[in-house]
């Protein structure tokens, strides 16, 4: 049923559980899993010309390593494991990153219930909402 398993990664404290969960997911179902993360472009809307480069190279640089944490891991799982990582709004580049490796399931970390979230919109909820695939979320309070 799932044969590709998308795996968005922020790199955060929590994302080593989640990274946890989609390894199961795809060691279970014998799954390819590609780990996608994403350099969120909205934050240069507010920052001088002069600064963008260094934050994109900060945030492509973080980006790097948190694929590469999740790939090591899903390499030693014995996984079969593809790495991407795109620039743009992280819920539109999920979804479509899912629909062009003809994802069957979205693996994610939510941030939980802040005032935040609720006034924005997360991305884990945009991603719910607009996927064409099963969407499988984590919280931040969920055990590996």
């Amino acid at each position: 049923m799932y044969d590709t398993i998308l795996f968005a990664t922020d790199g955060s404290d929590h994302a080593e559980t989640v990274t946890t969960h989609a390894i199961d997911a795809a060691t279970t179902r014998d799954a390819t899993l590609h780990v996608l993360s994403i350099v969120d472009d909205r934050a240069f809307l507010v920052l001088g010309d002069d600064r963008v480069e260094a934050i994109r190279d900060d945030l492509r640089a973080n980006a790097l390593e948190a694929t590469d944490e999740a790939a090591t891991r899903a390499d030693e799982a014995g996984l079969e494991v593809e790495t991407a990582i795109d620039t743009g709004h992280p819920a539109e580049c999920i979804v479509d990153y899912a629909d062009e490796i003809g994802a069957d399931l979205i693996v994610m970390g939510t941030s939980g219930d802040d005032y935040e979230n609720n006034v924005v919109g997360s991305v884990s909820q945009r991603v719910v909402r607009t996927a064409s695939v099963p969407v499988t979320t984590v919280g931040p309070d969920v055990d590996a």
